[in-house]
């Protein structure tokens, strides 16, 4: 087990834990923490800058992919600024969800020939086999499951 850092301000959940033996600690190492009433095991994390990754030509215009490499992760993590109109495409094993930052105001998403308006804080679930694509500019963010994977991209 990875030990965090426990940040002042949280309680051990353990009564075995060091940082309560000692005291009072701004930081100490702990396995077990609670903050806020939310119990918070922290054996790992990991955290993606979005405006430090590449930008990717993508059908729908520009993706920046992360948790690509991470193996504890089943799924990535993309944001994704859809310049106009995407190219047509579906996934024959990609489940995607996009959830709609900003956009457009006559912005929406085609599923399988249906034009559907989308507007901010809305999120569309594509299951494999759906044809789809973005009509209109907007930033999203694309969780991809299992991992994106460029092979698995298909046009008609």
């Amino acid at each position: 087990m990875i030990a965090a850092i426990r940040p002042s301000g949280t309680s051990c959940l353990s009564a075995r834990c060091p940082a309560t033996a000692l005291g009072g600690l701004r930081q100490s190492i702990c396995t077990n923490v609670q903050r806020k009433g939310i119990p918070w095991v922290a054996e790992t994390f990991e955290i993606v800058d979005f405006a430090a990754l590449p930008g990717i030509a993508c059908p729908c215009g520009t993706a920046r992919r992360g948790l690509m490499e991470s193996e504890s992760v089943p799924y990535s993590l993309h944001v994704t600024e859809i310049s106009a109109n995407a190219r047509t495409h579906y996934h024959k094993r990609l489940t995607e969800t996009y959830f709609i930052l900003e956009c457009d105001e006559d912005a929406a998403l085609e599923l399988n020939g249906e034009v559907i308006p989308v507007q901010p804080r809305q999120a569309v679930v594509v299951h494999p086999g759906t044809r789809h694509r973005a009509v209109g500019k907007m930033t999203v963010i694309i969780v991809a499951s299992p991992k994106f994977d460029p092979a698995d991209e298909w046009f008609d």
